[in-house]
């Protein structure tokens, strides 16, 4: 590809002197799973959002996981989950035994529509699941207004957007827990898996620590069933080089984002929406078009990346069948499926790349 969905190597290079100096620290150290490295991790990612408590985990799909387990959710509950996100989101819930309860998304946002919501919500609902998707985050105040009415849980799937702000509150921060993935991708990514579960509250973060390192608080008497699902110091130490320059970084995207949105509005692009509320980081730039398919084809074809996230909504997933969901069930959410694509975006871009891909697009778009 001439211009790539995401170019890592290029991160990498820009802050090669420091992920150098964190590796080598971690190797004469001597110690490669939890240890400092990972204690000092979670006490400047909780300094960051404004939390308590932060507990480093294998991925982004172990937080979520560790997040329902931590809050006693099994079988017999019922989970509120949007019906278009990353699988993880609903596989989560189908792993600790508990109903993904699937609900329509704003279609502008494509965040959890909070209204449809409060509408499938039943006595066996125990918590709600907003997913921060793109990098947007959902509408919070809404969300924890309806999770308050009907005595929910609130879990923040904030895989995606790593230093967003609702209302100037990091987004992470606002629910009961909130859910980090520092895969390679991500705003701030790792150089493999790895995520963190964050939480206000004293009795969820010990639950996740115990959970964490196969159910024990002292090392080899489990006091309940868990994982091995432990943040290694390595991923840790880079994620420390990393999380400083997180901000600056995430102004980038947002000044690429607006130059592509400036530019593609007068196509007849669906460009990405920002409420008024949000301070959207734009993990993904997604583009809404009719004729989808044969438009990434074209891109393709010039030499531009461009991804659909996520061409299989989650309620039509195979997994997701004894559920009995089906075709039109959320008209949203599948027409997001049917026309999302997502096109080069990162900080390190430069002006003669993004040049590129507009002229690419409005090439396809022009066929």
């Amino acid at each position: 590809m001439l211009i790539q969905l995401v170019d890592l190597v290029v991160q990498y290079k820009s802050i090669q002197p420091e992920i150098e100096e964190a590796i080598q620290r971690v190797l004469t150290s001597g110690h490669f799973i939890l240890g400092s490295e990972v204690a000092n991790l979670e006490e400047e990612i909780c300094a960051y959002l404004k939390v308590k408590h932060g507990i480093g985990v294998g991925s982004g799909t172990d937080a979520l996981v560790l997040a329902l387990r931590a809050l006693e959710i099994g079988p017999g509950d019922e989970i509120i989950v949007p019906a278009y996100t990353f699988f993880a989101t609903a596989g989560a819930v189908l792993l600790v035994g508990a109903r993904p309860v699937f609900t329509e998304i704003d279609p502008r946002t494509y965040c959890l529509d909070v209204e449809d919501a409060g509408r499938r919500i039943s006595e066996r609902t125990k918590a709600i699941i907003p997913v921060h998707l793109f990098g947007h985050p959902a509408e919070m105040n809404s969300v924890l207004e309806l999770a308050k009415r009907h005595n929910l849980k609130v879990i923040e799937d904030n895989a995606q957007a790593f230093g967003a702000t609702y209302y100037g509150s990091r987004t992470g921060s606002l629910g009961d827990i909130g859910c980090l993935s520092f895969f390679p991708t991500k705003n701030l990514g790792a150089y493999g898996d790895g995520g963190m579960v964050v939480t206000h509250d004293d009795g969820f973060a010990e639950r996740v620590r115990a959970l964490r390192t196969h159910g024990w608080k002292k090392k080899y008497f489990p006091e309940m069933l868990g994982y091995n699902s432990r943040l290694d110091a390595l991923q840790a130490a880079m994620l420390r080089a990393k999380l400083p320059h997180i901000d600056t970084w995430n102004e980038e995207r947002r000044a690429l984002a607006q130059r592509y949105s400036r530019r593609l509005a007068d196509l007849g692009v669906g460009v990405p929406h920002e409420a008024e509320a949000a301070c959207h980081v734009y993990h993904l730039y997604v583009v809404r078009l009719r004729e989808r398919d044969q438009v990434q084809n074209l891109l393709k074809e010039a030499g531009i990346a461009a991804e659909v996230y996520y061409p299989q909504p989650v309620h039509l997933t195979a997994p997701c069948q004894h559920l009995g969901y089906k075709p039109g069930d959320f008209p949203e959410a599948e027409r997001a499926s049917r026309e999302t694509l997502a096109i080069p975006l990162y900080p390190e871009m430069t002006t003669t790349q993004i040049e590129l891909v507009i002229t690419a697009l409005e090439n396809a778009v022009a066929q």
